[in-house]
C-alpha cells in the first residue's frame, strides 16, 4: 500500500534527527551534545494563552470537525506467501482520545517552541501520523498544539529546563479543560502520549485526575516512551499498572531497546528527573508493560507480534509485518526486542529504539486499546 507523503516525512525527519543529534553521543562528548541542542537564550516566561484559546480549531492538530486523514490512517499488511489474510481491526465501543505529541522543536533560540514556528509544527504533524494512528478506532480524537519544551531541555540539569516543561504543561492542561468541556460525556476516555507528551500526560493524571470522579471515565492510559518509576511515580498516579490484557482503568508504558542494549544515557536522564514523590528515581525499577501480552513484565515471542510498521528500503511505502520482533521485560524495566530489526536509520545510540516505541507494536497496540475500552464498557 502506498503511504501518504506525510508518513515518508516522518521517517525522513527521524533520520535527520538521529544524524544531527543523538548520533553525536557516539562521536562526541555529552558536553558537545548539550552545546548543540541546549538553548542559549535566557528562559522567557510564557504569557498565558487567552482563556478561550483552545476554542479555536487552529489550536488543535485534531479535534471533531477537523480533517482526520492523518490520525485515521490504517496501514496495509505485508503480503506473505501462504499466509492467511489478517483479520480486520478489532471493534471497540466509542471512546474519546486525548493524545499529546512528543518533542518536535530542535532549535536553541527558545526554551519553548513558539506556536508560529512552522518547522516544529510540521514535524509534530508527522509524528502524529505515525504515533496516534494506532488509536484510530476512537469515536473522537483530540490532539492539541502546545508550546512544547525544546529538545535541549532534556539534555541539561539547568533549572530553566524545568521552567520550560512547566510552561508546556500549562498549555496542555488548558487544552485538556477544553477537551473535557466538549468531548461526549457518555464516552470513556483514553489518554495517550509519547516521550515529552507522555511526561505531560502523567503530570495531568497526577494533578487533575487521580482521586477525582473523572478517574472513573479513564478506560486506559498509554504513557509510552517516558520511564515511570514503580516506586516513585506510579503510586501518585491514582491508577495501577495494567497487569492483564482485559484490564481497564490502568497505565501502560515501555521503553524499547535491542541487543546489545546500552541504556546508560536514557537511565541518566531518568535519574535526573525526580519522581512524583520528590525523591530520586536513580536505581528504581521502571514500569515495563509488555505490548505483546498486554500484561506487566514477562516475555512473548515474535510470533505474538501482530504487526510492526516497517518502511521499505526506498521509503516509498510501509507495511505492517507480523512476527517482526519479540518483547521481554528486563528486571530493571527495559523492554528488550531481541536482535536489532531493520527499521531504518532512526535507531538511537545504544540500540535505543525510542522513536519506534509505537511502530514496533503498532497492531498489538491497536488491538490493546479495543480490549481495554470494551472491558471498561462491560464493567459499567
Amino acid at each position: 500500500m502506498k503511504l501518504t507523503r506525510g508518513f515518508l516525512y516522518i521517517i525522513a525527519f527521524l533520520t535527520v534527527l538521529v544524524i544531527a543529534g543523538f548520533f553525536a553521543l557516539r562521536i562526541f562528548s555529552e558536553e558537545l551534545t548539550e552545546l548543540a541542542f541546549v538553548p542559549t537564550a535566557e528562559f522567557a516566561e510564557q504569557e498565558p494563552l487567552e482563556a478561550n484559546a483552545y476554542r479555536d480549531p487552529a489550536m488543535w492538530f485534531a479535534r471533531p470537525g477537523l480533517p482526520e486523514d492523518t490520525v485515521r490512517w490504517q496501514p496495509a499488511f505485508a503480503a506473505a506467501e501462504g499466509a492467511q489474510p489478517p483479520s480486520s481491526p478489532a471493534a471497540a465501543p466509542p471512546f474519546a482520545l486525548f493524545f499529546i505529541h512528543p518533542t518536535s522543536y530542535l532549535e536553541k533560540d527558545h526554551w519553548n517552541a513558539p506556536l508560529d514556528d512552522g518547522e516544529s509544527q510540521d514535524r509534530a504533524r508527522l509524528f502524529i501520523k505515525g504515533m496516534a494512528s494506532p488509536f484510530n478506532r476512537a469515536g473522537e480524537i483530540w490532539i492539541p498544539r502546545y508550546r512544547q519544551a525544546a529538545f535541549g531541555a532534556f539534555l541539561t540539569s539547568d533549572p530553566q529546563a524545568n521552567q520550560a516543561l512547566d510552561a508546556a504543561y500549562r498549555d496542555v492542561e488548558q487544552a485538556f479543560d477544553e477537551f473535557l468541556a466538549h468531548a461526549d460525556p457518555a464516552r470513556p476516555i483514553v489518554l495517550a502520549g509519547h516521550s515529552q507528551g507522555a511526561l505531560h500526560l502523567l503530570r495531568l493524571l497526577r494533578s487533575r485526575i487521580a482521586g477525582t470522579p473523572l478517574q472513573n471515565r479513564i478506560a486506559a492510559v498509554y504513557a509510552i516512551g517516558w520511564p515511570i518509576s514503580l516506586e516513585h511515580d506510579l503510586p501518585a498516579l491514582g491508577m495501577p499498572a495494567c497487569k492483564a490484557a482485559e484490564e481497564a482503568g490502568c497505565v501502560t508504558s515501555w521503553v524499547s531497546f535491542a541487543e546489545p542494549a546500552e541504556p546508560g544515557q536514557m537511565l541518566r536522564i531518568y535519574s535526573d528527573f525526580p519522581g512524583f514523590d520528590g525523591k530520586s528515581r536513580a536505581g528504581s525499577p521502571i514500569l515495563c508493560s509488555n505490548p505483546l501480552t498486554g500484561g506487566m513484565g514477562g516475555s512473548a515471542p515474535a510470533s505474538s507480534n501482530l504487526g510492526t510498521l516497517v518502511p521499505n528500503s526506498d521509503l516509498s511505502s510501509g507495511e505492517l509485518v507480523p512476527g517482526a520482533v519479540p518483547a521481554t521485560c528486563r528486571e530493571d524495566g527495559i523492554l528488550m526486542i531481541g536482535d536489532p530489526p531493520e527499521l531504518g536509520h532512526a535507531v538511537l545510540p545504544g540500540n535505543n529504539y525510542h522513536v519506534y516505541d509505537i511502530p514496533l507494536f503498532w497492531k498489538n497496540l491497536q488491538e490493546d486499546v479495543a480490549r481495554r475500552v470494551t472491558a471498561w464498557t462491560v464493567a459499567r
